[in-house]
């Protein structure tokens, strides 16, 4: 039986869904070990995939001070002992990493019970806790580390299905993410004028806090622009685009390569080590996207850009970047050690 562990945020949750529902493909339903804390109830409290799910009280150590940090780690520690007896009870033989501090206590506790533990760092920075724990790991899966056991970054396969090959800049659409991004919303606003008088449609996921400003935006300029707070169809979003101005957290990323939308990076200046820019970075460095730091970024350079974006070649080229398969390929290491 396979333990997945891990969360808090919807970067980490996302590998765990996938992974969950590969395994669910081959007949087999792993339990969840996650936290009170972050989304983890959120996303998986109830869900059928999982024969059972496990929500800890466990809380980051990284940001704490004194006696917090100390109050942290000890809820870590009897965590990790609840998690050893969880791991008799349902004789697990493998756990399952995507990181972040929901994952601490069964992370520790495979090591107490010599249980095997992969580990998948989403990020082209990795986290703390994945850092202290990948030399004890059976393999550490990365889409960016050519030292990890290097693997197409999980994607739900609706991505690939609708990719096509952009010809020129009609559409373009902003990304914040299911929570919005405050910038990235002003930031429309900002230039959706200059892009209506092109004939440039716009698509923009404003997040639920200001979907309904961002809406009333549109309507009080006349711009006619396909304006919404979260979509569950977010391949369909995507493939009407011909170019995205998004975040760069690790899932988005991916989940633009494997549609083939090139894209202006506004990595959020604020994620833990940097991670979204150097997230970006990666692709910018292959000249397959654009990044424009959020503390320096002109309206105006940032329209130049997009005039000049040769879309074609980079949709054809940002494409190559990741492949079909990657939750396929990580089962495969866990059922076939």
């Amino acid at each position: 039986m396979i333990a997945i562990t891990g969360g808090g945020t919807g970067g980490h949750l996302v590998i765990a869904k996938a992974i969950k529902e590969e395994l669910n493909l081959q007949g087999i339903k792993p339990i969840y070990i996650g936290s009170t804390a972050g989304q983890d109830k959120t996303w998986f409290e109830g869900d059928n995939g999982f024969s059972h799910t496990y929500f800890l009280q466990s809380q980051g150590v990284v940001n704490k001070k004194g006696l917090q940090k100390l109050f942290s780690f000890v809820q870590i520690i009897k965590a990790a002992f609840t998690c050893r007896a969880l791991f008799k009870q349902h004789a697990i033989t493998t756990v399952f990493s995507v990181g972040g501090y929901s994952a601490a206590p069964a992370s520790f506790a495979a090591l107490l019970t010599y249980k095997p533990l992969y580990i998948h760092e989403q990020n082209a920075v990795t986290g703390k806790l994945n850092t202290l724990l990948r030399p004890f790991s059976k393999a550490f899966f990365s889409s960016y580390d050519a030292q990890a056991t290097w693997t197409p970054y999980p994607v739900n396969e609706a991505f690939f299905e609708k990719r096509r090959v952009r010809q020129e800049l009609k559409t373009l659409i902003f990304l914040g993410g299911s929570q919005g991004a405050t910038f990235i919303n002003a930031l429309a606003k900002q230039i959706a004028k200059a892009l209506d008088e092109k004939g440039i449609r716009i698509i923009h996921q404003t997040g639920t806090k200001e979907y309904e400003s961002v809406k009333a935006f549109y309507a009080a300029e006349g711009i006619s622009a396909d304006v919404f707070a979260f979509s569950n169809d977010m391949p369909s979003k995507l493939s009407q685009a011909d170019c995205a101005i998004s975040r760069s957290g690790a899932s988005t990323l991916w989940e633009l390569c494997a549609n083939g939308l090139p894209s202006i990076f506004i990595p959020f200046p604020h994620a833990a080590a940097n991670h979204q820019y150097f997230n970006a970075k990666a692709l910018a460095e292959k000249h397959l996207a654009f990044i424009q730091e959020q503390h320096s970024l002109n309206s105006d350079a940032l329209l130049n850009h997009l005039w000049h974006m040769d879309i074609k070649t980079m949709s054809q080229e940002i494409a190559k970047t990741t492949k079909r398969g990657g939750a396929k390929e990580i089962v495969s290491y866990l059922l076939n050690p």
